[in-house]
This record gives structure tokens, C-alpha cells and sequence, in this order.
């Protein structure tokens, strides 16, 4: 983990959206880490390809959630991920 985290900012997910207006993130190698708190049960969009809605938390903050959005092959590959997977 040390080798893969060497020159990269950990941002927490519930600092993210306050980092986000902050800072200029496009110009830093940063990493966050989340845990699935809660999944939605895939949905269908309007051009019927279907996606899936995931609720991160970084377990420090509960009332900070990050919303992620899975389409296409990211859907496929990942939609059946446990809840509370890191």
C-alpha cells in the first residue's frame, strides 16, 4: 500500500466536497477510499441500458455520502458487490 499511495494525496470521501471547491484536484495525484453503504437496486435508463447507483462513505462521517453512478461494462462487471465492500 505504501508503494501504490508514494507521491498521492488521500482525499477522505467526506472532505471531498469541500477539497472540491478548494482546490484544483485536476492538477494532483489523489486517492479516496469508500465502503458501499447502501445499493440501489439496478435501474433502467431512457435508452433501456441499465446502471447502477452506489452510496460511499468513508465511515468517519455517516452523513456524508458520495453518490457513484456504474454504466455500462463498469455496471456489468461490479453490480453484484456486496454492500460494505471497501
Amino acid at each position: 500500500m505504501d508503494r501504490k499511495m508514494a507521491n498521492r494525496k488521500l482525499i477522505r470521501l467526506s472532505q471531498l466536497k469541500h477539497k472540491l471547491a478548494t482546490e484544483n484536484l485536476e492538477e494532483i495525484d489523489w486517492v479516496t477510499f469508500g465502503v458501499i453503504v447502501k445499493k440501489v437496486t439496478p435501474q433502467s435508463a431512457n435508452n433501456s441500458r441499465t446502471f447502477s447507483i452506489w452510496r460511499l462513505n468513508d465511515l468517519r462521517d455517516l452523513n456524508e455520502c458520495v453518490s457513484l453512478f456504474l454504466f455500462g461494462e463498469v455496471h456489468k462487471e461490479h453490480w453484484k458487490t456486496d454492500q460494505g465492500t471497501v
